[in-house]
């Protein structure tokens, strides 16, 4: 016998949906492992190089750390890397404090580089003095550091084709350059380093003793030899030249700094959404 039961209402269960954006999550979490990775090689290199140099047992090499380009990979590769960690942990724990952290440091790294800017074109000459008091040193300190040495042989050789500051006489500075360093035995006297040498068709092996010389009374093929712009002109030029594509790079860092405090920020109001659910 058939038992006709009444109409029951059937009950719907709906699982509620997590108010945290996933793709929001890995996207923060992706980009903040690689910054993560890089600042943590930085900081190796700068560790290490400040290691090979012997720093942290000779305290007397402190004295121009600010010029210590060692130095200034170790700051670089620290912030890159506290700016990473903070992010990427914040993102993947869903972790606030983190995450409120991570844009502190990008918001203070932005109001940084804009001041900055701002009064690096108010005070743009006493930058200029304060850059030719910088590569003054790199030139009286140029066989004492290999990293300063390393550094303004690129400068010279491989991206301004440059000479000294204003020219090869600024190479009188360096004791080893000096023209009254004959008298002591110095090869290199009245001489420039190599990276001052202009490039020659079809070199495979770069003449180290080009230099040698150039300086000397009579000495008469220095045009055809080494080049004689100074630097500090050189990358007054290179910059004028490069303006549109050096603001484009300054633009695309700015965007994705702002871009990353406001999905830090999101994430963190998806998150306090989420636990207001839970209580």
């Amino acid at each position: 016998m058939a038992v006709n039961l009444p109409n029951m209402p059937v009950r719907k269960y709906r699982r509620e949906t997590s108010e945290v954006s996933g793709c929001l999550k890995y996207m923060i979490f992706g980009f903040n492992v690689l910054f993560w990775l890089l600042g943590l090689g930085i900081l190796t290199v700068g560790v290490w190089a400040w290691s090979e140099k012997d720093t942290f047992n000779n305290l007397s090499k402190i004295a121009n750390v600010a010029l210590d380009p060692a130095f200034i990979l170790i700051c670089i590769g620290t912030v890159t890397f506290v700016i990473g960690f903070t992010g990427c942990v914040g993102a993947l724990r869903e972790n606030t404090c983190l995450l409120a952290t991570y844009a502190i440091f990008l918001s203070v790294l932005l109001l940084f580089e804009m001041t900055a800017g701002i009064l690096g074109f108010i005070f743009k000459d006493w930058i200029k003095s304060q850059a030719t008091i910088g590569f003054q040193t790199f030139i009286i300190h140029y066989r004492e550091d290999p990293d300063q040495q390393n550094l303004i042989d690129w400068i010279q050789e491989d991206w301004l084709q440059c000479c000294g500051i204003e020219g090869p006489k600024d190479w009188d500075r360096n004791n080893y350059f000096n023209c009254s360093s004959k008298a002591v035995g110095s090869s290199e006297a009245c001489g420039v380093p190599f990276s001052c040498c202009k490039r020659k068709p079809n070199e495979i092996i770069k003449n180290k003793l080009c230099g040698y010389d150039v300086r000397k009374p009579g000495f008469s093929n220095v045009p055809n030899t080494i080049n004689e712009q100074g630097c500090l002109q050189a990358i007054e030029e290179w910059t004028e030249r490069n303006m549109i594509s050096l603001a484009s790079c300054v633009i695309f860092i700015l965007f994705f700094q702002i871009l990353g405090i406001c999905f830090a920020q999101n994430l963190r109001a998806d998150i306090f959404a989420q636990k207001a659910k839970w209580h």
